[in-house]
């Protein structure tokens, strides 16, 4: 442990005021593996690092540039040290996503938590637009600088500290300057839940990356939080599963379906076969670890139509953008999959694996979302909840993964 009058390592002290002596500490791999939480890779970069959330050898498998952006997004990922400072400023690069037509997205933001408890929201200067063309796919980056995100007045005390980076923003980490040392925080002993999904695990459209609905669950569960939700790519690639099994984790949950769905993916044939093979991956590495499989939350352009889902361009000019599910329901009977059809063969193969797997568990996901809470919020762009519905998930899913009775209340037991 460093004293109270010495860097860290992997930091500098840096001069950035006549009354303050200030300590740099630069974003290595080394350091940031010391520091973040929630990333399974870390990428050195021109600036500094970049954390992913899948390992480099699941990254080489597939050059699909949506998983590509989707799995660089620090979705969960945030920086945790123990320290006095009560001035924290961390410089990084941003690449925020841009659509032609449509107006410019919010900036991400950063939430800053102290012992737990959220104390301050920021966004950065500066960085990268990468725009893309929604008719086409195509995409262009248009170049920024490197920006500052800065918490001021934070409490003059030994304390816990969080900085969730932003769950919609590709994030470069170039340098963190405190006015005391950092040091990480030590092991408090609590246990890790591992969770895959679609971008509604990934985000969505939450304002900022401690009210996405699994870091509330989580929150509430008393959980690390290891998030692999992976906006339009829960499609149970085998890489995928293979980074869930080589993960360390005390829970693990998996949210399968509305991808599957909405690229028109495979047919019934296929995922049946398709499930097993991504559980089957994921016992090999946690043959006993309560496993909860997770069906589709309520969406009812696709609960009996099948995909593929297709963007509504009308009120882009607008900032709005609805999506449309473009199968027809008669081709069911060919295999074309639904969230009705999966829904039930989770609940069948949950069901007859669990004969022999008493760690393995299931969860409609219309208990999260219904038809009831559609009927009251409604899904704004016909595939994604806002702000408020993740809050709602969030505290159902804890209450019912990790509350009395559930799959996973057995990891807050003492």
């Amino acid at each position: 442990m460093n004293s109270p009058h010495d860097p860290a390592p992997g930091s500098s002290r840096t001069p950035r005021g006549p009354e303050t002596d200030w300590v740099t500490t630069l974003m290595t791999p080394a350091r940031a593996e010391d520091l973040l939480r929630g990333a399974l890779d870390v990428e050195r970069t021109e600036h500094g690092v970049l954390p992913h959330r899948l390992p480099a050898r699941a990254r080489a498998q597939c050059a699909d540039d949506q998983l590509a952006r989707a799995e660089s997004q620090p979705s969960g990922v945030r920086l945790a040290f123990r320290t006095r400072a009560t001035t924290v400023e961390l410089d990084a690069l941003r690449t925020k996503m841009g659509y032609h037509g449509a107006p410019p997205r919010p900036d991400g933001v950063y939430d800053l938590l102290v012992d737990g408890a959220l104390t301050r929201q920021a966004g950065v200067t500066g960085g990268n637009v990468l725009m893309m063309d929604m008719a086409t796919g195509t995409t262009e980056t248009v170049p920024g600088p490197i920006g500052t995100v800065r918490f001021a007045g934070l409490p003059d005390r030994d304390k816990d500290v969080e900085i969730w980076l932003p769950h919609n923003e590709i994030t470069e980490l170039v340098a963190l300057r405190t006015d005391a040392p950092v040091e990480p925080v030590p092991d408090r002993g609590r246990k890790v839940w591992l969770h895959h999904g679609s971008s509604i695990s990934h985000g969505s459209d939450t304002a900022s990356p401690t009210a996405i609905w699994p870091a509330l669950a989580a929150s509430l569960g008393g959980v690390e939080l290891v998030n692999l939700g992976l906006s339009g790519s829960a499609l149970l690639d085998p890489f995928t599963a293979r980074a869930l099994r080589d993960t360390p984790a005390d829970v693990i949950s998996v949210k399968i379906g509305i991808n599957v769905v909405n690229t028109d993916l495979m047919r019934l044939r296929a995922f049946g076969p398709a499930v097993h093979g991504f559980l089957d991956t994921i016992r090999e590495g946690h043959p006993r670890t309560p496993l909860l499989v997770v069906s589709p939350i309520l969406c009812p352009i696709h609960e009996d139509t099948p995909g593929p889902c297709a963007p509504d361009f009308d009120d882009m000019g607008e900032g709005r953008l609805r999506f449309v599910a473009m199968g027809d329901p008669a081709e069911r009977a060919a295999g074309k999959l639904t969230l009705n059809v999966i829904r039930d063969e989770l609940s069948r193969i949950v069901k007859q694996r669990a004969a022999d797997d008493a760690h393995l568990h299931y969860l409609d996901g219309r208990d999260l979302y219904g038809q009831a809470d559609h009927a009251e919020r409604p899904l704004p762009d016909e595939l994604h909840p806002d702000a408020a519905t993740h809050r709602l998930m969030g505290e159902r899913f804890a209450a019912l993964a990790f509350g009395s009775g559930g799959p996973f209340a057995s990891v807050n037991r003492r």
